[in-house]
């Protein structure tokens, strides 16, 4: 029955072909320097949120594949946002409808941005690694100390220790940032058709009456 959920049909086509990249790119080998990083706990919160942005994602798309799937089987139900639109645009003017839709879109726009706050936090979360990697760098840096060979090598240590950290945390927010902005991007335009539909809809049942 996928061909129904079309909307949720796109959102698993890209993850699938997403997720195809990443494993490709950890067999070969190219995120073994990543995963054995120092403070690599660091690019695994901005993991953590990622995925809780990611599911997040996922179950607002299929909240909008089902409400769609209702809609033009004539079969919303009554408590739901089309629900309660189509029961309201089948009795009211066309004044009273327009401020609806305002509201509608209002409210279907706010149950979708958190997903976008959550992508750009990746970014910020990935800026702040880099921050504390610079931190980690410089901290091993002492003029005084260059001239003793001893402690170079501690030196050159710690600051390959911090550009890592800084690197590291950069890159993984930047593609988990990329990769959850397509998401959102596949959610904002069946928000857009969701509502379309219901617009349809509401002046279709206001035009039988």
């Amino acid at each position: 029955m996928l061909y129904r959920y079309l909307l949720f049909t796109r959102f698993l086509l890209v993850n699938i072909v997403a997720v195809g990249l990443l494993a490709a790119v950890f067999l070969q080998g190219w995120l073994d320097g990543l995963l054995s990083s120092h403070l690599v706990e660091l690019s695994g919160v901005i993991t953590l949120v990622f995925l809780y942005g990611f599911f997040l994602c996922g179950a607002k798309t299929w909240r909008h594949s089902v409400e769609m799937n209702d809609l033009k089987a004539g079969t919303s139900a009554p408590e739901s946002r089309a629900g309660k639109y189509l029961a309201h645009a089948a009795e009211a003017g066309a004044e009273s409808r327009s401020i609806q839709i305002t509201a509608l879109r209002l409210r279907l726009t706010d149950r979708i941005v958190v997903v976008r706050h959550i992508a750009n936090s990746l970014v910020l979360l990935g800026l702040i690694g880099t921050v504390i990697g610079f931190i980690i760098a410089l901290s091993g840096v002492d003029p005084e100390a260059t001239t003793k060979v001893e402690n170079v090598a501690a030196m050159v240590s710690t600051l390959i220790n911090g550009m890592s950290v800084a690197l590291n945390t950069t890159l993984v927010g930047a593609v988990l940032y990329v990769w959850l902005i397509v998401n959102y991007g596949i959610l904002t335009s069946g928000t857009i058709d969701l509502l379309a539909e219901i617009i349809d809809r509401g002046e279709a049942h206001a035009g039988g009456t």
